[in-house]
Order: C-alpha cells, then sequence, then structure tokens
C-alpha cells in the first residue's frame, strides 16, 4: 500500500487518531509549537455527542453540532488534516496502516473514542438502534417518523401498529435519560398535530436501566428527580431490568417481561475503537487502552491514549475514569502541555478534576451536581443549557442551537421532521 500523501519535515511528526473532544483539544493547544500535526479521522468533521439526542428527536439539525475539521485548524500553519479509517498499528515500524494508506509517525496519539457495546448480544446488535455518531441519530430520527408514517395506514390499535409508536429505551445514563424526555416531549406536545388519525395515548415510552436507580454516577438526589421528572412526562420507567434478547419485534428482559417494539434504541454501553496491533496487555476491560500516569499506552514510550479509549486509573483508584467529555478535553489539554515542555522524564503526572455532571429531562427539567452544590428544576435546565452552548465549537454552532432552543422555547415545535434518507433496517 503506498504512504499518505503528507509533507516532508523535519519537525517530530504527531499523528491524531480522532477528532473528538480530546483530540481537538490536544491539536488546538499545538498551534505553532515544533511539531508537525497529523490528524486523520474517518469524517471530515468534529461532532458533539451530547446533541445527539436532539438530532434523534428532530429538535436541531445536524450541521448545528457538527464542524469542519479544516474550520475548525484554519490560520494552523503545523496542521494537516486527513480523511482515513485506521486499520493497524505497526509499533516496531513506528507507523500506521489507514485505508488510504500507510503513514510513518514520530508520535501516536489515540483519540479514537468508543462505539456501542452490546455486550455480545447479537440479536440485539443485529436489530436494536445505538446512537454514537450522527448518522446513527440521523437513522433514529428517520425511522421514528417512518413508523408513524407507517402506522396511520394500519387498524386502530393493533397489535402492529402500537409495535410502530411504542419505543423501548434501553439505558438509563445520560444518553438514555435525554432521549426518553426528549422523546416523551415529542409525543405530548409535537406529534399529536402531525398525526391526528393515531391515538398518542397508547404511544408507550420505556425507560430500561438494569442498576436499581437512573443517572448512577450521580447523586441519589439528581436519580430520584429524574425518574420522578420522567415519570411527570409519562415515561415508563423500569429498574434493576435487564434487557436479554431482541428479534426486531419483541424485547424480552430477565424479569419475564416482553414489550413489542419496532423501534428499541440501545445507550446502554460503550467500548473503545482499537484496532489491530496492540499486545494483549495493554488493551483492558471495554477495549479501552491501558495509559501511564502520563497516558503513555502500556509497553509503549510514543504511543500516547487520551479520552473515551483511554483506560487510566488514577491512584488509590481500582476503576478507570469515566468515559465522558470532560475527562477527554483534560486529558487533551494535558497531553499538550506534556509535549510543549518537550516530554521531560519529571514532568507532573495527570490528575483530573471531577468539577461535576448534568442531565436534561426535558423543558425546564434537568439535575446538576457540582462538587460544591447540588439542583434540580428550572434553574439546572438553565446551568446545563449554557454549559453546553458554550462547549460548542465555532461560534456559528453557539448562534444555530441558541436560535433553534430559543424557538422551542416558545413553541414546543420540533421544526426537523424530515426524512432525507429512508432508513432500512438491517436484513
Amino acid at each position: 500500500m503506498h504512504h499518505i500523501n503528507v509533507p516532508k519535515t523535519n519537525l517530530p511528526r504527531i499523528v491524531i487518531v480522532g477528532g473528538g473532544f480530546g483530540g481537538i483539544e490536544f491539536a488546538k493547544r499545538l498551534k505553532n509549537k515544533p511539531y508537525q500535526v497529523v490528524l486523520l479521522d474517518k469524517n471530515n468533521y468534529h461532532a458533539f455527542p451530547p446533541l445527539l439526542y436532539q438530532i434523534a428527536t428532530a429538535g436541531l439539525e445536524s450541521s448545528s453540532i457538527a464542524t469542519p475539521f479544516r474550520k475548525i485548524f484554519e490560520g494552523f500553519p503545523n496542521f494537516i488534516f486527513r480523511l482515513a479509517e485506521v486499520l493497524e498499528v505497526e509499533p516496531a515500524e513506528n507507523q500506521i496502516t489507514t485505508d488510504i494508506g500507510d503513514i510513518h509517525y514520530d508520535f501516536l496519539v489515540f483519540a479514537s473514542g468508543s462505539t456501542t457495546n452490546f455486550f455480545g448480544m447479537k440479536d440485539v446488535e443485529q436489530h436494536a438502534m445505538p446512537m454514537k455518531s450522527i448518522p446513527e441519530a440521523l437513522d433514529i430520527r428517520s425511522m421514528l417518523l417512518q413508523n408513524f408514517e407507517t402506522a396511520v395506514n394500519l387498524e386502530h390499535k393493533s397489535e402492529a401498529q402500537e409495535s410502530l409508536i411504542d419505543i423501548v429505551v434501553i439505558g438509563g445514563g445520560p444518553t438514555g435519560v435525554e432521549l426518553a424526555g426528549a422523546l416523551a416531549e415529542l409525543r405530548n406536545h409535537v406529534l399529536p398535530e402531525d398525526y391526528a388519525e393515531l391515538d398518542f395515548g397508547q404511544m408507550d415510552i420505556y425507560l430500561v436501566e438494569m442498576s436499581n436507580r437512573l443517572l448512577p454516577p450521580m447523586s441519589e438526589e439528581a436519580s430520584a428527580k429524574t425518574k420522578e421528572f420522567l415519570e411527570d412526562l409519562g415515561v415508563q420507567v423500569w429498574l434493576s431490568t435487564a434487557l436479554t434478547s431482541y428479534d426486531g419485534y419483541k424485547a424480552t428482559f430477565n424479569n419475564g417481561k416482553t414489550i413489542l417494539t419496532t423501534h428499541l434504541i440501545f445507550a446502554a454501553g460503550v467500548a473503545g475503537c482499537v484496532p489491530k496491533g496492540f499486545a494483549t496487555e495493554a488493551v483492558a476491560r471495554g477495549r479501552r487502552l491501558v495509559v501511564d500516569s502520563k497516558l503513555r499506552i502500556k509497553g509503549h514510550q510514543n504511543i500516547f491514549a487520551i479520552g473515551d479509549v483511554a483506560a487510566f486509573t488514577p491512584e488509590g483508584k481500582q476503576m478507570p475514569l469515566p468515559m465522558v467529555a470532560p475527562v477527554s478535553v483534560q486529558m487533551g489539554q494535558y497531553l499538550a502541555t506534556f509535549f510543549i515542555a518537550g516530554l521531560p522524564q519529571e514532568f507532573k503526572s495527570f490528575q483530573y478534576v471531577d468539577k461535576g455532571s448534568m442531565a436534561t429531562i426535558g423543558k425546564h427539567r434537568a439535575v446538576v451536581d457540582l462538587s460544591f452544590w447540588k439542583t434540580q428544576g428550572m434553574f439546572a435546565w438553565f446551568i446545563w443549557m449554557f454549559v453546553h452552548l458554550m462547549s460548542l465549537v465555532g461560534y456559528g454552532s453557539k448562534i444555530g442551537v441558541f436560535l433553534n432552543w430559543s424557538q422551542s422555547y416558545f413553541s414546543s415545535d420540533k421544526k426537523f421532521r424530515l426524512i432525507i434518507n429512508r432508513y432500512k433496517k438491517k436484513s
């Protein structure tokens, strides 16, 4: 295979795999530093995953949460982007293989993110809908609308009709909670206007969580309030319940219950995106790369990992840091500082500062756990909106999302109810 066409230079070359939160933060801080920075990603844009659920429920258009890499890095003379998917790492050769060719590196930084983990349930993997990317969120939106367009032509209150309009969300973490809340608001305020022929009193939305409370990493108060908010919206919350099988029509659970639905969204697990080439001892549970206190991958001096794919266990702790955006950002910041300092042997170790967690459950409903304060309800909702708005990349995205949120605040409308590409289920 030929080599990727990248300009030759006397500067050390850092290849970054993945343009998520960590990769972007790391690359931005190396502007005009004595390194050639090459970013590889299978997409040509940086996405903002915390708002994927709003794409899936027609609240935002995909361009609102995506920014082209070449736009982000305008004016970065030492930055190069190539659209490529990494297939294999060859550490002995300081080389990686991609779908467009090979590339040599002096330093390699894996920021490749995560994908849905179906925990070995092949039938669920085949028939359920994940939501880890913009295309997957658009598939959920298309499937949702296609189901309603089909349902209006079926016998009223028939089993077939109800299986099309009932929705099951697996996973009671932030993604599942926020998605279930948005679906409930869509059912309560928008869909009855579009599909007056359907009885939305018959539409059930289920949120299923394996543990005994929602949002397990957050406080007990946040978990209890989240459940209350969801039930106020009409969501049926099942706790201490696990999905055991799904054939595309019937979902079966460990308590013996079943639900007939053609629309099951799986938001219950994630796994790191790791290519071939790493030794077994470097890959931890959940397909994450084991890193040391300076974020170097186990067994390697010039290969690093940051973000979701990095399994960093703080000193004195038993479990790696969670796969959340603040961890990715802080890892990217730390690693850039380490490189700018020249990678000294005595450099300080990475330390994560947990500033808190938050989740929204719909209009005027959110929960916020900060290290010094906890709040729930409308004020928490405004905090959630402000933090997420400020975290978006680019002023265009910030303005676009703010305008859409402002319109939705006064009208409760979801204007992006569009089937752009019809979703076809896997055979």
